[in-house]
């Protein structure tokens, strides 16, 4: 790719070449515990198809565009996307980058693996920690459903059933406790598992923590995001990764600790 002066190229990430590129990991230190865990959910699903690329410019040794992409029906999302090829996460990193079409070019990428499938799928959302709508709608996708802050869109190839949220998911009704439910697809909440235990134990409280460790999971967890789900007397209280005095602050206004 060369837009004016500026050339990059795509590096996919592989269990053979995790090591070498360690963004891959979303950040997080090597040195870190939870990076080797998730090094280790990387190393298995890549057995289903799931991929990583990086767009790397011409002279700098970080990357500065991201995209992990799986086969829908191994989707780590509450949806139901089987035929599709579905998107994690994509972002683009540094100011001077911005509008350069960094995310078009990696969604072309993505576009061109999904061939011969029904398409590709994500979702977006208002919220922190996924990508907005409007990058997708810019490259033809278009709205499919919609849940409160949370957008599935879809690009299609082929006439075939349209993605959905999945209906049949575990409502936050059933769990009467105080519980999480997470996963290690994403690290920073699997690190956040780890940094609660002493609040836990200092409050001596005792939640109900289920680890979700397959996407058939996943796709059935009590929100729509799936991979963190912080649940309450049968409330959803968070959705995504907090830090830790955000869950102190929910301990003390929820149940008095």
């Amino acid at each position: 790719m060369g837009r004016g002066k500026m050339k990059t190229h795509i590096v996919e990430v592989t269990a053979k070449n995790l090591a070498e590129h360690p963004q891959a990991v979303c950040f997080i230190n090597p040195r870190h515990e939870l990076y080797r865990r998730k090094v280790e959910w990387l190393r298995e699903q890549f057995e289903n198809g799931l991929k990583i690329k990086l767009l790397y410019m011409e002279g700098e040794k970080k990357p500065v565009g991201f995209i992990e992409t799986v086969p829908g029906e191994h989707a780590w999302r509450s949806v139901r996307a089987r035929g599709y090829m579905f998107i994690h996460c994509l972002w683009t990193t540094g100011k001077k980058n911005q509008h350069r079409g960094l995310g078009t070019h990696l969604l072309r990428e993505v576009e061109n693996d999904a061939e011969g499938m029904l398409g590709v799928a994500v979702m977006t959302s208002d919220r922190a920690f996924m990508a907005r709508r409007d990058i997708f709608l810019k490259n033809g996708y278009r709205l499919v459903a919609e849940e409160g802050d949370e957008q599935l869109l879809a690009k299609s190839f082929r006439k075939g059933p349209a993605p959905s949220f999945n209906v049949l998911r575990q409502k936050p009704s059933s769990y009467p406790e105080l519980t999480i439910v997470y996963s290690r697809q994403c690290p920073w909440v699997a690190r956040f598992i780890e940094e609660v235990k002493p609040i836990l134990k200092k409050r001596k409280l005792q939640p109900k923590i289920t680890e979700l460790k397959t996407a058939a999971q996943a796709q059935k967890a009590p929100s729509a995001y799936g991979v963190f789900n912080l649940i309450f007397n049968g409330r959803l209280l968070a959705d995504r990764y907090i830090s830790t005095t955000r869950f102190l602050n929910i301990l003390k206004s929820e149940l008095g600790k």
